[in-house]
């Protein structure tokens, strides 16, 4: 199991197995904090009650640790995973995970009372996996660490794949195999050794939205609201900054990892490594922005030009990086600048989250105007124009635009307007929102026999009140960014051993966020009000002040020309009956409908794309026996787990 995850941890082995045989942890350690052997997991509490093996980094372990010195405990070193353990033996497992501030996915073995607990940080910025097999509970940090228990007989979960299909990612706690869970972010799992696992959430978006958003000031003053940001923010980077190796920040020329790099700037004696990616396509193409703002910083940077062969290159590793289907076309470069980073540096600092936690997508403005506009039409007239809007049909719709002005175009194209035509079906918001990201509305058309899944999606909203942009922004808070960009960013950075930390995803920053007024993140046309007016406080406006570009590829390109003989080898209609999972005549329709410009298929393609190179990697060793669910277990006696810390 350890072996499988030496890319998350080059830097060192442990394997511990308790004296009764109840209990056995491995971790494969990326050397962050202590590097020396007192630092080494997995690790036993001073009492020898505890032990620990975790993945990640606690931001504010200094401060427990003179609070556990005042109690009379001692230490053998300086590591964070010593404070977490020995936190356990003064406060309790519970009590120790309410006091962590970080990104984990921790297990603790309780000798005494065999207990298995497993944890995972407030916003899942880590990732976790469990199941039952046999007898055992086996848990880690990737999937290809339960493969590797010989017991192990996964079964393809086509439900889950349903839901993959409908999102381009397997929402939580699903996975792709029946009975393997990703546990819940801000989660704790309590195993014990005979009776049932009871997993509750110590925190979750949900509440911290509840409670901001009860306590919202409407008036509350521009300039103290930027000041109170900055000095969080400022904060909350000076603490990810901790580290004895390399450290630098992941810099694209946005908004976000721009107001990360220049407060760690500040904070620095000297300048800050900064790296970035580039296209040669220009819509695609940020570099001359972050290398701008970088000169400007003072920061020392390095780019990077991605070409199609770079993505060439890239694409035969994915599934074996993500483990299971992934489709955001954004792992490439994401996987680049990370490659590109760990030349210089072991830890690097990114902006992911803003955009979910202050409200940047552009998408978000679009979609409350949509939702106005639908709620203004008799809700009887509703279904019979979604009819009318789809029976035209996606080419149609493509040709159509192209007839209107620029400024007319729906973002996104046909594939916006058929989305929206769903829409107007969904009265509830959270199912309006669903109906305007997903990639299918019913993904039976491509992969039958699939049926809907419970996500977050369906959860109850907080009863306080809410405008549309509310709802939207929390639901993506919880699914989206779980299962798309962090996900994303984690296994593209361990698949080159580079740890990755997210101030912005600090989760006093997403309490603060939620406790602000809607016009501190959309005001006057422009998103994410408040943390573009602490950036200004550091760079000039115009070097930000720019239309959103994202951080993709040209996908729709590269398929009709660099990737197009890949790409057909993956969709050969033989294969796909072959492995008996898709529509092979829907398949062959979005590839030809998309070669011809007839529409731009990308996103549906790129998810088919990986399902079959995913197939084709992994499908030989997934037995069709089934695997009993990880709800009601009666016995834990075996345990194990691979990481990194």
């Amino acid at each position: 199991m350890t072996c499988t995850l030496a890319h998350r941890g080059p830097d060192g082995e442990g394997i511990w197995v308790s004296e009764d045989g109840l209990a056995a942890f491995g971790q494969r350690r990326l050397a962050i904090i202590d590097v020396s052997p007192t630092g080494a997991q997995p690790m036993m509490s001073g009492d020898g009650r505890f032990v620990v093996t975790y993945n990640g980094e606690i931001y504010n372990y200094r401060e427990i640790k003179s609070e556990l010195k005042s109690l009379g405990a001692r230490f053998r070193g300086t590591s964070d995973t010593e404070v977490i353990v020995e936190s356990c033996t003064a406060w309790g497992v519970e009590a120790t995970l309410m006091r962590l501030n970080g990104i984990f996915a921790i297990a603790i073995w309780d000798v005494q009372d065999k207990v298995l607990w497993l944890a995972r940080d407030h916003l899942g910025i880590k990732p976790l996996y469990w199941a039952r097999v046999g007898d055992d509970i086996v848990f880690g940090s990737e999937l290809k660490a339960l493969r590797a228990i010989e017991s192990f007989r996964p079964e393809i979960d086509v439900d889950a794949m349903g839901a993959y299909f409908q999102f381009n990612y397997i929402p939580a706690p699903h996975t792709a195999y029946r009975g393997v869970r990703k546990l819940m972010p801000g989660s704790l799992l309590r195993v014990p050794l005979d009776g049932a696992p009871a997993e509750r959430r110590f925190w979750n978006v949900y509440d911290a939205a509840a409670k901001g958003i009860t306590v919202r000031d409407v008036g509350m003053d521009d300039d103290a609201a930027i000041d109170a940001l900055e000095s969080l923010l400022r904060d909350v980077v000076k603490g990810q900054m901790v580290s004895d190796v390399p450290l630098g920040a992941l810099l694209s020329g946005g908004i976000d990892s721009s107001t990360v790099t220049a407060l760690m700037q500040t904070q620095s004696d000297r300048p800050v490594k900064t790296f970035s990616i580039g296209f040669a396509e220009e819509d695609h193409n940020e570099a001359p922005f972050a290398s701008a703002i970088a000169a400007h910083l003072g920061t020392d940077h390095h780019e990077l030009y991605v070409t199609p062969e770079d993505a060439l290159a890239t694409i035969p590793n994915l599934t074996e990086w993500y483990d299971e289907p992934f489709a955001d076309s954004s792992q490439i470069p994401t996987y680049l600048v990370s490659k590109l980073a760990r030349q210089e540096v072991t830890v690097a600092l990114s902006g992911d989250g803003g955009d979910e936690i202050f409200g940047g997508y552009p998408q978000y403005d679009r979609h409350s105007r949509a939702r106005a506009a639908v709620m203004a039409i008799p809700a009887l007239a509703r279904a019979p124009l979604s009819s009318a809007i789809t029976a035209m049909g996606g080419p149609a719709w493509e040709r159509a635009l192209k007839l209107l002005p620029r400024r007319y175009q729906a973002g996104g194209g046909a594939a916006t307007v058929l989305r929206f035509a769903t829409s107007l079906r969904q009265g509830d918001p959270r199912m309006f929102h669903k109906s305007l990201v997903s990639f299918w509305e019913d993904p039976s058309e491509i992969i039958p026999g699939a049926h809907a899944v419970q996500t977050d999606f369906e959860r109850a909203l907080p009863v306080v009140p809410m405008e549309y942009m509310d709802v939207a922004q929390l639901i993506d808070s919880a699914t989206y960014l779980v299962d798309d960009i962090l996900c994303k960013v984690d296994r593209a950075s361990m698949a080159v051993s580079l740890e990755t930390r997210v101030p912005i995803l600090d989760y006093r920053v997403v309490e603060f966020a939620w406790s602000l007024p809607l016009r501190m993140k959309r005001r006057g046309g422009a998103m994410k009000w408040i943390l573009r007016n602490v950036l200004y406080r550091h760079v000039p406006r115009n070097l930000v002040e720019r239309p959103k570009k994202g951080f993709a590829v040209p996908l729709a390109q590269w398929l009709r020309h660099e990737l197009r003989e890949w790409a057909e080898d993956l969709l050969d209609v033989k294969h796909i009956r072959e492995a008996g999972y898709l529509n092979a005549g829907t398949v062959r329709r979005l590839w030809l409908e998309h070669l011809t410009g007839q529409m731009n298929h990308s996103e549906r393609l790129w998810a088919i794309l990986q399902f079959q190179d995913w197939l084709r990697r992994w499908a030989p060793d997934v037995r069709t026996v089934d695997v009993e669910p990880t709800i009601g277990l009666s016995a834990a006696r075996g345990s194990a787990v691979a990481s990194d810390a």
